[in-house]
């Protein structure tokens, strides 16, 4: 095909209509006001250096590092230099309205939810037989045999063989309730009695419990979960305000 295939403005919404984007959008948009009005309301002002640093995040962030590679990832985003700027501004206003608003709640949300950022090292064989999980773990128990060499002899896969039966560093999350319930319930080094889930039955090996530290990462995601879950709360309150005058507003969007 040798024609050079324009695409408009209007094709553009046309297409994210179509494709069910819409409402993600106007979300989005809306977010974008909430913070930025919110922000102006408490006072959060935004210093040059603080751009520059959120601007270099941003280059590091997407390998941009140089003014060509620069200037190739504006135009592939249809973004101008202002643009840009922008993109940054509102990044570094979402960071410090956040911290404005739940930095002093951190710690408190950490001490009632640590239990969802333990961590366990675990290593876990999948039997279809109940029977012979539980002839195998009766065996573990008396020493006839290792997990090591039930785990050798019974996993298929042949890497997750060669490792053990090895699962990582799993939060709670990761495991189905009635696994997570037992795993973290277990006094390391632990084997656990075989338990039946849809996928089989599951011989485990608890090798540690990883307590939780309010480190700068785990800070940073629980700052970032409290700000979006009242971001969310802001979106649905507008929502809800809107249904209420739309039978005198029309059918505009909420803007």
């Amino acid at each position: 095909m040798s024609d050079i295939i324009c695409v408009s403005q209007d094709e553009i919404i046309h297409q994210m209509k179509l494709s069910c984007q819409f409402p993600t959008i106007v979300d989005s948009i809306i977010t974008r006001k909430i913070i930025i009005n919110v922000a102006q309301e408490v006072g959060i002002k935004v210093e040059t250096e603080e751009l520059q640093k959120a601007a270099d995040s941003l280059r590091s962030l997407n390998q941009l590092e140089s003014a060509e590679t620069t200037w190739s990832w504006l135009q592939k985003h249809c973004l101008s230099l202002d643009e840009f700027e922008e993109l940054v501004y509102y990044n570094v206003i979402f960071s410090k309205l956040a911290e404005h608003l739940f930095a002093d709640k951190v710690e408190q949300f950490f001490v009632e939810n640590q239990l969802d950022y333990a961590q366990v090292v675990m290593y876990e064989v999948v039997f279809d037989d109940f029977d012979l999980a539980m002839e195998l773990y009766y065996a573990i128990q008396e020493g006839e045999i290792s997990f090591p060499e039930v785990a050798h002899q019974y996993i298929h896969d042949r890497e997750l063989r060669r490792s053990g039966g090895y699962q990582g560093i799993l939060k709670r999350t990761h495991l189905k309730p009635e696994i997570s319930a037992a795993v973290f319930a277990a006094t390391p080094p632990q084997i656990l009695k075989p338990i039946v889930t849809y996928k089989g039955v599951h011989l485990i090996n608890v090798e540690e419990i990883i307590k939780p530290e309010l480190n700068k990462t785990l800070y940073l995601t629980i700052i970032s979960h409290l700000f979006s879950e009242w971001l969310k709360q802001q979106l649905e309150q507008i929502k809800v305000e809107y249904s209420a005058l739309a039978p005198s507003l029309g059918n505009g969007v909420v803007a």
